[in-house]
C-alpha cells in the first residue's frame, strides 16, 4: 500500500517546473514543493520516534521543522528546489522506512505505541504514514489543475 500511495503521489508531480512547484494557491496556502517535503518530514519523524525511540533532536528538527510544520515557515523555506530536490528526499526516507520494516515482525506491527498522545500501535501509526501521503496528492492534483497556465 505505502509502494502504491508513492506510485500515484509520483505521478502526480511529473514534469512539474520549479515555479509549478512552488506556486501558492493563496496567501496561506501550501506548495506543492511543500507538500513532497511535508510527505517526507512526517515519514521521517515516524522513523525517529517508532524506529529509534526517541524524538528528533535539534539538528533534525532544524532540518525538517518547515516541512513538518508548513504554514508560514513553510512558505518562507520550501521554494526554489527542483522536481528532483523532492523526490530524492522522498526516496531517501522511504528507503529507510522499507528496509526498518524488513527487521521487524508481524507482531510488532501491533505493538501498543503512543502516538500524539493516543495510544494506538505501530500499524496504524505506519498507515497513517501513507494515509497522510494520499491526503496530500489530493491537494497535489487540485493545486496542479489550478496552476496558471504561463507558469
Amino acid at each position: 500500500m505505502m509502494n502504491y500511495a508513492r506510485y500515484t503521489t509520483l505521478e502526480a508531480v511529473v514534469g512539474l517546473t520549479v515555479e509549478q512547484l512552488d506556486f501558492l494557491p493563496h496567501q496561506n496556502g501550501n506548495s506543492i514543493g511543500a507538500l513532497l517535503l511535508h510527505m517526507a518530514a512526517v515519514e521521517f519523524g515516524f522513523q525517529v520516534e517508532f524506529f529509534e525511540n526517541r524524538k528528533p533532536n535539534e539538528r533534525e528538527t532544524e532540518e525538517w521543522g518547515a516541512a513538518y510544520e508548513l504554514g508560514e515557515l513553510g512558505r518562507e523555506q520550501i521554494k526554489g528546489n527542483p522536481l528532483e530536490f523532492y523526490l530524492d528526499k522522498l526516496d531517501v526516507v522511504r528507503t529507510r522506512t522499507l528496509k526498518e520494516l524488513q527487521t521487524r515482525s508481524d507482531a510488532w506491527l501491533y505493538e501498543e505505541a503512543n502516538w500524539d498522545s493516543v495510544s494506538s500501535n505501530n500499524y496504524f501509526v505506519w498507515f497513517h504514514t501513507f494515509e497522510d501521503e494520499i491526503n496530500h496528492r489530493g491537494q497535489i492534483r487540485i493545486i496542479r489543475n489550478m496552476l496558471p497556465y504561463n507558469l
